[in-house]
């Protein structure tokens, strides 16, 4: 009878950490105030006007093609929008400058490398569409 209640208990806390996992995946967070000093590879990549999504990616990440198709879709039909992809395979400094704990990540940075927001996971496009109106200039 106690192998049962094992079981049980194991399966609760498994549902319990995947509907926690489930339900942050995706979410938008607002920038912490004093960010870290942008690497070269990021200020390099960020566009001169409007806002740049910066996705931090790794070579294996199966749900960084998903957040590429979406942020590159969102970035062509939005103006003053533009989406770059890094990839932190060779490079995992850049990812810890940037307090990166997983892939995908979303960087939205202005042109001076402010950080307006980020998104941990596959990001829901019309959730970040909204959050990006205000930092557009023809929203």
């Amino acid at each position: 009878m106690t192998g049962v209640w094992v079981l049980l208990g194991v399966l609760v806390l498994g549902g319990v950490a995947g509907a926690l996992m489930r339900a942050r995946n995706g979410r938008i967070r607002a920038a912490k105030p004093g960010a870290p000093t942008l690497p070269g590879r990021v200020s390099g990549a960020l566009a001169p006007e409007g806002v740049t999504l910066v996705q931090i990616s790794t070579t294996f990440c199966a749900p960084c093609r998903h957040t590429r198709a979406i942020l590159s879709a969102l970035a062509d039909k939005t103006d003053g929008l533009t989406h770059v992809d890094l990839d932190v395979t060779e490079t995992p400094e850049v990812a810890q400058a940037l307090s990166i704990l997983r892939t995908p990540t979303t960087l939205a940075l202005t042109p001076d490398g402010r950080e307006v927001f980020r998104v941990g996971g596959v990001p829901r496009g019309q959730e970040l569409l909204e959050a990006l109106k205000p930092h557009l200039a023809n929203a």
